[in-house]
Parts: structure tokens; C-alpha cells; sequence
């Protein structure tokens, strides 16, 4: 009979879940849930335009034509390093910026060369890799501060419990299902935030090695004998 009574409690739960929204059920979380998951939703937006800024910039960083170095190559072949540097200075990429400083400093030793061109690169990969470690921050973060809403919905749940004279089951487990959704909503963000951390690490790498390479051809040619 007990079994029966309980079974009846927790369809008539059940019921009233599916019955309910995602925002019906976050909003029932209390002043602190509540909180949290508009703290984890910023957190989310946050993320979401660093991800699409910082991709559109690094996509734009790693268009580099096949041709500029050859262009590059003819030019400073032929003496006119005028030319070399205008074609530079139109192209807006971190290579072509490189290629300018290196460019600039024909002439001295090929250490010095390598060198300017090396400090040039290293604050181009800085700026590729601007905000990714707050991206990093909310993937790691998210999960975190909506466990720490889950843990206080426990506990809110229990000294409710601990109120009462008559628990049912549909006090616990109402509590304890709003409680997880912070968990829930974090964890969402989290994983999003670090699919896409990732994603931005992998194409900086690309455009790292476009840089490198070119730079290697760049000082190759330098070092090519006049004819």
C-alpha cells in the first residue's frame, strides 16, 4: 500500500515537471538561484562574443596569399624595396607586418633581421590570442559556480525538510530538481566555452605556422645571392 502511495506521489511529480518550463523551474530557485544563473547567463554572452570576435579576427589574420611573397621576392630582387614596403603596408595581415619590420632593417646583420622580425611576430601572437584565457576562465568557472548553486539548493531543500513535521517526497524532489538546473545551465556554458576555446587555440596555431614559414622564406630570400 505504502509503495502504491509512493508510486502515485512521484507520477503526480513527474506531471508537474513535464507541466512545467526551464524558466518556470529557474525562476523557482529562490533569490540566490536566480543569481547564479543570471551571473552564469552573462558569463555565457561573455563568451559567446569573445568566441565570435576573436574568430572573425584570427580568420581575417590567416588570409594570406599564395602570391605575396612572390611579390615580395620580385621586388627586393630587382632593388625596390619601396614597392616591397607599400605592398606590405596594404596588407593587413600579421605576415605582411613582419615582412615590413624585416624589410625595414635590410642592411644590418641577419641576427638583428631574425630578431626584429621575431619581436614583431611574438606581439602579433599576442594579440591573436587576446581574451582567450577569460574564455578559458568561464570554462573552467561556469561548471563551478553552478555546482555552487546546486550545493546551496541542497541545502535549502534539506532545512526545509527539517521543517516540517509531514515529508513528502515532492518536497525533496522539487528541491533538489531546481537545484540542479545551476548545475545544469553551468556545465552548458562550460562545455560551449571550452569547445570553443579550443577551436580559437587550434586556429591561432594555424596562422602561428603561416608566420613561421613565411618568415623562413623571407629570410631565405635574403640570404639568396645577387645576381
Amino acid at each position: 500500500m505504502n509503495f502504491s502511495l509512493l508510486f502515485l506521489q512521484t507520477t503526480d511529480i513527474q506531471r508537474e515537471i513535464k507541466s512545467q518550463s526551464i524558466l518556470d523551474i529557474l525562476l523557482a530557485g529562490g533569490p540566490l538561484g536566480i543569481a547564479i544563473v543570471v551571473i552564469l547567463l552573462v558569463l555565457g554572452f561573455i563568451a559567446l562574443y569573445i568566441f565570435v570576435e576573436r574568430y572573425s579576427s584570427i580568420k581575417r589574420a590567416s588570409r594570406i596569399d599564395e602570391s605575396f611573397i612572390n611579390n615580395i621576392r620580385a621586388n627586393v630582387a630587382s632593388g625596390n624595396l619601396q614597392a616591397a614596403k607599400a605592398l606590405c603596408q596594404t596588407t593587413d595581415t600579421p605576415v605582411a607586418r613582419m615582412v615590413e619590420k624585416g624589410l625595414m632593417r635590410i642592411g644590418k646583420p641577419l641576427r638583428d633581421i631574425d630578431a626584429a622580425i621575431e619581436n614583431v611576430g611574438n606581439l602579433e601572437i599576442f594579440k591573436l590570442e587576446k581574451n582567450l584565457s577569460t574564455l578559458a576562465s568561464i570554462a573552467g568557472a561556469a561548471p563551478m559556480i553552478g555546482f555552487f548553486g546546486t550545493v546551496t539548493g541542497m541545502i535549502s531543500a534539506f532545512y526545509e525538510m527539517s521543517t516540517q513535521e509531514n515529508v513528502t517526497p515532492d518536497v525533496l524532489a522539487g528541491g533538489i530538481y531546481q537545484a540542479l538546473m545551476t548545475t545544469a545551465v553551468g556545465l552548458f556554458i562550460g562545455i560551449l566555452a571550452f569547445i570553443g576555446y579550443n577551436i580559437l587555440v587550434a586556429n591561432v596555431e594555424k596562422v602561428v605556422y603561416k608566420m613561421e614559414r613565411t618568415t623562413t622564406e623571407f629570410m631565405d630570400l635574403l640570404q639568396e645571392p645577387t645576381v
